[in-house]
C-alpha cells in the first residue's frame, strides 16, 4: 500500500551525499512498524540510510512494507558463523590502523567498563560490533550514527563513534531505558549528539537524569501513517458479535490477564461480546489456562501473530480497542503502544490504562477512556460503558482520530527526527563533510573490511 508521506526533502536535514547508519538490535521485526514507518519516511526525505542489525534478521512474515525500503541491509556477523571471526577481525584491524589513538581509546574505555559492570561479556560484545560498525561507516562514507534503543544498539554505536570520531545519537523507548541502569543511561545521553523519545513521560526522566544537559533530549512521537487507515464501518455489529479487540506481546507488562478477568465480569453481567487478543509470546499457555478456568473458552481466543495488513483489516471490525498496560516489578513498562494509535487511526473507541505516556495520547473522556492499571473492575466497567453508548463512543473515536493527526502524523514526527540528525551531521565540530573517519594524523586511513 502506498505511504502518504510525502517526498520532498526540507532543509537543514541530512545531506543526500551524506548517509547515516541506523542501528537496530533486529531486522526487521514484524512487531517493530513504528521503526519501518519512520525508516520509509526518512527515505522519502532524501537521507540515505544504513540499516545494522545486531542480530540475526528476524524470520518470515515480515511487513510488506519491508520490500519499499532503499536502504542497504548489513546483518552483523555471528560468532558461531562459519567465518564470523575472520570477518570482525578485519574490520578491526582496519579500523585500528585507520585511527590507531581513537581505537585505544576504546580499547581502554571498554577495560574500564567491563570493570565496572556486572556483566563484562556484555561490554566487550558491544565493543566487538563497534568494531564492525566502524568499518562500515568508513567504506559507506556515513556521517551520523543513530541507535534505535537505548540498550545494546546505543553502547555498540557509542563504541564506533569513539572508534571514529563520527557523532551518534540514539532513541530510547521503554524497556531499553528503565531496565537500563540510569547512571549507564546518563553517560550514553551525555556523549550523544542528541537523545530523542517518544514520550513526554520519558523525557521528563531523562531530563532528570541529565541535569543541566537536558537539553539534549528531544521529543519525538511514534507517527502513524495515516493515509494506511481507513475508517472502520460505520454500523455497529450485532450485540452477540461485538468485537473487543487486543493486540501487544503476550509478556506481563501487557496486562492482558487483567483483560481476561475483565471479560469474566462482563460476562457474568450478561454483557455480549467476543474478544480476540492477537500476539504472540511466553504467557501463552498461562493466559489460555486462565481462559478455560474462567469458562471463557470461544468468547475470548488467543489469536497468534498477525501480519500488519491482516491487523489493519481486523481494526475495521472491533467495538472497542483494548490494552491494560502496567508497570512491572522489574520496572519494565510500555511508552505508548502503536497498537493504541492505530485503533484510534482506524477510528475505534480506546480502552487503556494510566501508565507511562499513555495519557499524553488517550486523554480520559476525551480521546479514549483510561482506568488504574491491575484493575479489571475498572476495566470492565469502562468496555462496558463504550459498548453500551454508542454515541459517546463515536465522540471519543473522532477526538482520538484529530488527535493523531495534530502531533502523531508520520510526517510531522519524521521532520523532527529527521531536522536534528541534519543538524548532528552538518554540526562544524563534526567530521569533514566527506563522511570519512577522522583519522589520528593525516595519511592513516585506509580501506574498510567488507562486513555485509
Amino acid at each position: 500500500m502506498p505511504t502518504s508521506v510525502p517526498m520532498t526533502a526540507t532543509a537543514g536535514g541530512p545531506l543526500p551525499d551524506a548517509p547515516i547508519a541506523y542501528i537496530m538490535k533486529r531486522y526487521p521485526r514484524l512487531t517493530e512498524t513504528f521503526i519501518l514507518n519512520e525508516i520509509r519516511a526518512m527515505e522519502r526525505l532524501g537521507t540515505k540510510l544504513h540499516i545494522v542489525s545486531l542480530l540475526p534478521p528476524e524470520p518470515p512474515p515480515h511487513h510488506p512494507m519491508v520490500a519499499e525500503v532503499l536502504a542497504p541491509l548489513h546483518a552483523m556477523p555471528q560468532l558461531e558463523e562459519p567465518g564470523a571471526w575472520r570477518r570482525v577481525a578485519r574490520a578491526h584491524a582496519a579500523t585500528a590502523k585507520a585511527a590507531p589513538l581513537r581505537y585505544l581509546g576504546a580499547i581502554a574505555r571498554a577495560c574500564l567498563w567491563s570493570v565496572q559492570s556486572p556483566t563484562p561479556r556484555t561490554v566487550w560484545k558491544q565493543f566487538m560490533r563497534g568494531g564492525v560498525i566502524a568499518a562500515l561507516c568508513r567504506r559507506q562514507g556515513i556521517r551520523h550514527i543513530h541507535a534505535h534503543f537505548a540498550n545494546a544498539p546505543a553502547a555498540a554505536a557509542r563504541f564506533a563513534g569513539v572508534m571514529t570520531g563520527l557523532p551518534y545519537s540514539f532513541t530510547a523507548h521503554a524497556k531499553d531505558l528503565y531496565l537500563t541502569p540510569p547512571h549507564v543511561i546518563r553517560k550514553r545521553a551525555l556523549a550523544a549528539s542528541f537523545v530523542a523519545t517518544c514520550t513526554g513521560y520519558n523525557v521528563e526522566y531523562l531530563a532528570a537524569l541529565l541535569g543541566g544537559r537536558a537539553d539534549k533530549v528531544h521529543l519525538v512521537y511514534h507517527g502513524i501513517d495515516l493515509g494506511l487507515f481507513g475508517a472502520k464501518a460505520p454500523a455497529p455489529a450485532p450485540a452477540g458479535q461485538r468485537l473487543i479487540l487486543s493486540v501487544g506481546r503476550l509478556v506481563p507488562k501487557k496486562g492482558h490477564d487483567d483483560l481476561i478477568e475483565a471479560c469474566r465480569l462482563l460476562r457474568a453481567r450478561g454483557v455480549s461480546f467476543r474478544c480476540r487478543i492477537v500476539g504472540a509470546g511466553p504467557l501463552r499457555q498461562e493466559l489460555a489456562a486462565q481462559i478455560m478456568a474462567g469458562g471463557l473458552e470461544g468468547l475470548v481466543t488467543l489469536d497468534g501473530a498477525m501480519t500488519h495488513a491482516d491487523l489493519v483489516a481486523l481494526y475495521r471490525t472491533a467495538e472497542v480497542f483494548a490494552l491494560a498496560p502496567r508497570i512491572t516489578e522489574d520496572g519494565d513498562r510500555d511508552g505508548i503502544p502503536n497498537v493504541i494509535a492505530e485503533a484510534m487511526a482506524t477510528g475505534v473507541p480506546v480502552v487503556s490504562t494510566r501508565v507511562s505516556g499513555i495519557p499524553e495520547l488517550v486523554r480520559d473522556g476525551e480521546t479514549g477512556r483510561l482506568v488504574p492499571p491491575r484493575d479489571p473492575l475498572a476495566l470492565a466497567d469502562a468496555i462496558e460503558q463504550t459498548l453500551t453508548d454508542r454515541a459517546g463512543a463515536l465522540r471519543l473515536a473522532d477526538a482520538g482520530r484529530a488527535r493523531l493527526e495534530g502531533e502523531f502524523d508520520l510526517w510531522k514526527t519524521t521532520r523532527r527526527l529527521h531536522a536534528l540528525l541534519g543538524c548532528a551531521a552538518c554540526d562544524p565540530a563534526a567530521p569533514e563533510a566527506s563522511g570519512r573517519f577522522q583519522a589520528d594524523e593525516p595519511g592513516m586511513e585506509a580501506p574498510l573490511a567488507v562486513v555485509s
